[in-house]
């Protein structure tokens, strides 16, 4: 068993930065993902969207329902590397926490399977580097975000916007890597 080190894959000179990066904030009804691609003017949205769950079907139907429409994103795009939001612990409710754990595991499978570069970032180190603090509410981040991108509105829904912001968190740490 080989381990990689995605600091030295992403480090490399810029020619070797990755060309899309896929983005994704998961949940177990409605995971987000978005695909940035790298371009001499800056980061691009080249698709974004949410892969949902069944709510009728059993826990292990609905991992693999997000697992499969996640593999089909990473098929489709072939990004080099993946940003994911960690989990975080939610002591009104520890059954979420454990499902998004779960929903987390199915998608790093993905990732691991072809071999693509994962890193990720907590809900505080996204919005810090997006907004400069930590404690941004989610409307400075989706400004944030739909200023970095030049979009004409916010990005809807939040699952989108939440992805977009974990892959541009990753879109700036291998530039700066670089």
């Amino acid at each position: 068993m080989t381990t990689h080190e995605p600091q030295s894959e992403i480090s490399d000179p810029k020619s070797d930065l990755p060309e899309r990066i896929l983005g994704i904030d998961p949940s177990l009804t409605c995971t987000g993902y978005a695909v940035l691609e790298r371009t001499s003017n800056g980061p691009v949205l080249r698709e974004g969207g949410v892969v949902r769950s069944d709510a009728d079907k059993t826990l292990a139907q609905r991992i693999c329902e997000i697992a499969v429409g996640l593999r089909e994103v990473m098929e489709q795009y072939q990004p080099k590397a993946v940003a994911i939001e960690q989990v975080y612990a939610m002591p009104e409710n520890p059954q979420t926490t454990i499902k998004m754990a779960h929903v987390r595991g199915a998608i790093l499978m993905q990732a691991a399977e072809r071999e693509i570069v994962v890193l990720d970032y907590s809900p505080r180190e996204i919005k810090k580097l997006l907004t400069g603090s930590g404690r941004a509410g989610k409307e400075q981040v989706q400004l944030a975000v739909q200023r970095e991108l030049g979009l004409k509105s916010i990005l809807e829904p939040n699952d989108v916007a939440d992805a977009t912001a974990v892959a541009l968190c990753l879109y700036h740490s291998i530039k700066f890597a670089a």
